[in-house]
C-alpha cells in the first residue's frame, strides 16, 4: 500500500460531496469524536464503516504530521461500547507521528492487512514486536526507511518473541505476507536476510532497494509465487545473478543503479542474456545505471555473418533473444553506453535521456528514488528552458507529483520549481483550471516553507509566484503566502537583494488589492513591523533603494480603510521613521508620495489623530503644501491630512505654531493651484472620507479639498468613481453641498461638476455602456 500523490490535471467540476465531508471532519475531529473523560483519549462518537474510518484517516495525507497516536486512538474505541471499533484493514501511516505505543494499540485492535510505516522516524523495535504478536495475517507491508528491524537476527528467547512458535528465531512471524518493502537496511551479520526471508514463503514482491549485505541471495529460491524483485541500488555479486535467474515466476526485474561503479558487472552481455533468456516470463526490466547494455550499437555474432541471418537483431547484445517477443518496459537511464539512444530497442516503453518521453517516463517510474529522479528531473528542466518540451501537462503532472513525495529533499524541490517557472512562464499557464493552478500554487509554498533558509528555492518561488493572478490566485492560501513573503523580505544577505526586491513587490501587489480582513491579517502577521525594519537598514546604511520606497508603499496600502494598521505604524514610532526619512532623502519623490499617502490614511482615522498634532509635523505637512514632487501629489496628500486634522474644531488644534487659520489658508491657496484634469496615482475604494469632510460645515477650507478631490477623479476616471458616487448614496449630499450658503463659491462649482460627471456617466450607461469596475 504505497502512497502516491493523486492526479493534477483533474477537471474544473466541483468535488463530489463525500470528498468534502470527509476532508472537512478529517480537519475537524470535533465531527466525528469525543474525548473520554477518563483517559483524555479521543474515541469515535458512534460506530462507522470501516471505509469511512479508513478515508477519515488517509485524508490526512501526503507527509501530514498531525497524524498521531492521538488521532490512531480515534479509531480504536466507540464511545457508547456496544459496538467494537471497525476493523480497518488498509492503514498508510507514511510519514507521520505515530510512535510505538500508538501503532501497537492499532495493530491490537485491527485486523490490518495492508501496513505503510515508511518514514516514520518514532517507530522501533518494539513496533516490529507488535506487528509479529498481533498481525500475522498481514498481506502487505512497507516498512521503507522506517528503522524498526533489528541489526541482527533475534533468538527464539528474545522478549518480544517468546510464545511465537511459528519460526523461531525468525524476524517477521508473518507467514502469509505477500507484499514486502524494505529499503536501506544494513545489518551488522552475514545470513541476515535468512532470518528475515526464508519465513516468508508466500511473498510474491520484494523490494530491498538500497538495502546491504545481501549476499548470494539463496534464501530467494524458496519464493515460487515472486513475480516481482526490486534490487535497485543493490551491489548483486554474479552468484546472486546465478540464484535470481532460478525465479522462475518473475515478471519483474528491477537491478537499476543511480550510485557510480555499482552497476558494472563482469561480462554484462552474458549476465544480461542469462537473465532474458532464463526468467520466461519477464515483461519489466530496468537495467538503469549499469553496464549491461553492451556497446550500444548492433553486434552481429560472426555465426551469421557468413550465412542468412535469421531473427532481426538488436543494439543491445543481451536482449537478442527478446527481439521478437520485446519486453513490455526496458529501463536504460544512465547506462553506461547510452544504449537509450539505440534505434533497435526491443521492448515497448524505455527509460533513458534520449528523447522527451523517455525523459517523462523516467520520471513517472522512478518518483520513489530520489537519487535518480533529481537527474531525471534535471533532464527536463532543460527541455523546458529551452521551450522544447511538447507534453508540458505531462511535465507538470510529474514535476508536482515529485515535489509532493519528497518535500525535504531540496535539490528536488530546487529543481521542480525552476522547472514550474518555466511552465507558467509560457502558455502552458493558459490551460490551467482553478483546481491545477490551486495545486501548483499549494506545492510550492509548502517548498518554499520548508527550505526558506535556502536562497535559489526561495528566488524560484517567489519568480513562479510573480506570473499568477495576485492577489486572486493566492487568496486560497492566503496566510501561508504571507508567511513566506515577510520571512522572504527579512533576509537581509546582500548576494540576494533581488529575491528580497521581488518578495517586497509581491506582498506590495498583495496589499493594494486586498481589503478587510486580509489586510488586517497583513498587520496581524506583523508586515508593518518588517516593513520598519527593513527601512530602519536603510537609514542606517544612508540608502534609498526600491525596497525602501516599497516598503513605505506596502504599509501605505496595508493602513488603507484599516484603523487598527494605521494604530500599529503609530505604535511602532513610524512618525519618528517618516521625519528620519524626510530629512535623510529629501530630493525622493516616490518616497514621499508614498509615506504622505500612508499618512492620509492615518489621518482619516480620527481617534488617531491627535498623535499627528505636533507641531514639528504640522510645521512639515504644511511646506509640503507646496511641493510640486511627483506632480500634485504630495501636495495633495498634505492637503488631505491637514484637512482631516482640521475637521476636528478649533478646540483639538492643540498647538500654537502655526495656527489653524494659517493652515486652512494655506491649503486653500495649494488647492487652487492643482489642475482639475490631472492625472493621478491613487486609488480610492471608498468616498467616505471625503463625505465625512463634506459634512464639516464648519471647516469649508476642508470641504473644498474633499469636493475638488471628486470632481477630479470624477473627471478623470468618470467609469470607476462616478459609480462610487452612486452606490455610496453621494449625490444627495453634493446637491446638498451645491445649495448651502458658501463664502467660498469654488466648492459649489466643484459640486456641480461632479453632478453633472455623474449625470453624464449615467446617461451613457442607459444608452448601453456600463460602469467599468476597473
Amino acid at each position: 500500500m504505497d502512497y502516491y500523490p493523486p492526479p493534477v490535471w483533474v477537471d474544473n467540476t466541483p468535488d463530489r460531496l463525500t470528498e468534502i465531508c470527509v476532508r472537512y471532519c478529517a480537519s475537524h475531529p470535533n465531527t466525528y469524536s469525543e474525548v473520554e473523560y477518563s483517559t483524555s483519549q479521543r474515541q469515535l462518537r458512534e460506530y462507522l464503516p470501516r471505509e469511512i474510518c479508513e478515508r477519515l484517516l488517509h485524508a490526512r495525507l501526503p507527509g501530514n504530521p498531525s497524524i498521531d497516536d492521538t488521532v490512531l486512538h480515534t479509531f480504536c474505541q466507540v464511545a457508547d461500547n456496544i459496538y467494537p471499533p471497525p476493523h480497518l484493514r488498509k492503514i498508510n501511516l507514511r510519514d507521520s507521528n505515530v510512535t510505538d505505543s500508538g501503532l501497537t494499540k492499532l495493530l491490537q485492535m485491527h485486523q490490518v492487512t495492508d501496513l505503510n510505516i515508511d518514514k516514520c522516524k518514532k517507530l522501533t523495535c518494539a513496533s516490529l514486536a507488535a506487528i509479529n504478536l498481533y498481525d500475522r495475517h498481514l498481506k502487505t507491508l512497507h516498512i521503507g526507511n522506517s528503522r524498526i528491524l533489528p541489526s541482527k537476527p533475534p533468538h527464539s528467547s528474545n522478549a518480544h518473541l517468546k510464545g511465537l512458535p511459528i519460526f523461531p528465531g525468525a524476524i517477521l512471524q508473518t507467514p502469509e505476507l505477500r507484499i514486502l518493502v524494505l529499503r536501506e537496511h544494513c545489518p551488522e551479520v552475514e545470513k541476515y536476510y535468512d532470518s528475515l526471508l526464508l519465513p516468508l514463503r508466500q511473498l510474491t514482491y520484494l523490494d530491498l532497494s538500497g538495502c546491504q549485505c545481501l549476499g548470494d541471495m539463496a534464501y530467494l529460491l524458496h519464493m515460487k509465487s515472486l513475480n516481482g524483485l526490486v534490487l535497485y541500488n543493490v551491489i548483486i555479486p554474479q552468484s546472486a545473478i546465478f540464484n535470481i535467474c532460478h525465479l522462475k515466476q518473475l515478471r519483474k526485474l528491477d537491478i537499476s543503479q543511480s550510485e557510480d561503479g555499482h552497476g558494472e558487472f563482469e561480462e554484462p552481455n552474458k549476465v544480461l542474456e542469462s537473465l532474458v533468456i532464463n526468467l520466461p516470463f519477464l515483461e519489466y526490466l530496468d537495467i538503469s545505471g549499469t553496464n549491461l547494455d553492451g556497446r550500444g550499437k548492433m553486434e552481429t555474432p560472426a555465426s551469421r555473418k557468413k550465412g542468412k541471418i535469421l531473427e532481426p537483431l538488436t543494439d543491445i547484445a543481451g536482449l537478442q533473444s527478446r527481439v521478437s517477443s520485446p519486453l513490455k518496459f526496458l529501463g536504460l537511464y544512465s547506462t553506461a553506453h547510452g544504449s537509450c539512444r539505440s534505434h533497435h530497442i526491443p521492448a515497448e516503453q524505455v527509460t533513458g535521456d534520449a528523447n522527451e518521453e523517455q525523459i517523462l517516463l523516467a520520471a513517472e517510474m522512478y518518483l520513489d528514488r530520489p537519487g535518480t529522479l533529481i537527474k531525471v528531473l534535471n533532464d527536463l528542466f532543460h527541455l523546458l528552458r529551452f521551450d522544447i518540451c511538447v507534453d508540458s501537462k505531462r511535465a507538470t503532472e510529474v514535476i508536482i507529483k515529485a515535489m509532493e513525495l519528497h518535500v525535504d529533499h531540496k535539490h528536488i524541490q530546487i529543481s521542480g520549481s525552476a522547472s514550474l517557472f518555466y511552465i507558467v512562464k509560457g502558455g502552458e499557464k493558459m490551460q490551467f483550471n482553478v483546481k491545477v493552478k490551486q495545486r501548483i500554487l499549494h506545492t510550492l509554498l509548502v517548498s518554499m516553507m520548508e527550505h526558506k533558509g535556502d536562497a535559489t528555492m526561495m528566488r524560484n518561488g517567489c519568480l513562479t509566484l510573480c506570473h499568477f493572478r495576485i492577489p486572486d490566485d493566492l487568496l486560497f492560501e492566503y496566510e501561508r503566502v504571507i508567511h513566506v513573503l515577510l520571512h522572504v523580505v527579512t533576509d537581509e544577505d546582500r548576494e540576494e537583494e533581488f529575491v528580497q526586491r521581488v518578495g517586497v513587490f509581491l506582498l506590495n501587489s498583495m496589499a493594494c488589492r486586498l481589503e478587510g480582513k486580509h489586510k488586517q491579517l497583513l498587520g496581524d502577521l506583523g508586515a508593518i513591523s518588517t516593513m520598519m525594519n527593513l527601512i530602519q537598514l536603510r537609514l542606517d546604511r544612508k540608502r534609498c533603494d526600491e525596497v525602501m520606497e516599497m516598503a513605505w508603499s506596502t504599509m501605505w496600502n496595508i493602513t488603507d480603510e484599516t484603523p487598527i494598521n494605521c494604530q500599529r505604524f503609530l505604535e511602532l514610532q513610524g512618525m519618528q521613521y517618516f521625519i528620519h526619512c524626510l530629512h535623510a532623502f529629501p530630493t525622493k519623490e516616490s518616497l514621499l508620495r508614498n509615506m504622505m499617502g500612508l499618512l492620509g490614511n492615518v489621518a482619516e482615522v480620527k481617534e488617531l489623530r491627535p498623535h499627528l498634532m505636533k507641531q514639528d509635523y504640522v510645521r512639515v505637512f504644511s511646506e509640503l503644501l507646496d511641493s510640486e514632487s511627483e506632480g500634485i501629489e504630495v501636495s495633495y496628500n498634505a492637503a488631505g491630512v491637514l484637512a482631516h486634522m482640521a475637521s476636528d474644531g478649533e478646540e483639538f488644534w492643540k498647538i500654537e505654531n502655526p495656527r489653524r487659520g494659517e493652515i486652512l489658508r494655506h491649503l486653500v491657496d495649494a488647492v487652487n493651484r492643482w489642475d482639475l484634469k490631472k492625472q493621478r496615482n491613487i486609488n480610492y475604494r471608498s468616498f467616505e472620507p471625503f463625505f465625512r469632510l463634506i459634512k464639516c460645515e464648519d471647516t469649508p477650507e476642508a470641504q473644498y479639498w474633499a469636493v475638488w478631490a471628486m470632481a477630479n477623479l470624477t473627471s478623470v476616471y468618470p467609469n470607476k468613481y462616478c459609480k462610487l458616487v452612486d452606490t455610496e448614496n453621494g449625490l444627495e449630499l453634493l446637491e446638498k453641498i451645491r445649495q448651502a450658503e458658501n463664502k467660498n463659491s469654488r466648492i459649489h462649482e466643484l459640486a456641480q461638476i461632479v453632478l453633472d460627471n455623474c449625470a453624464l456617466q449615467k446617461s451613457d450607461n442607459s444608452s448601453g455602456e456600463d460602469y467599468d469596475s476597473s
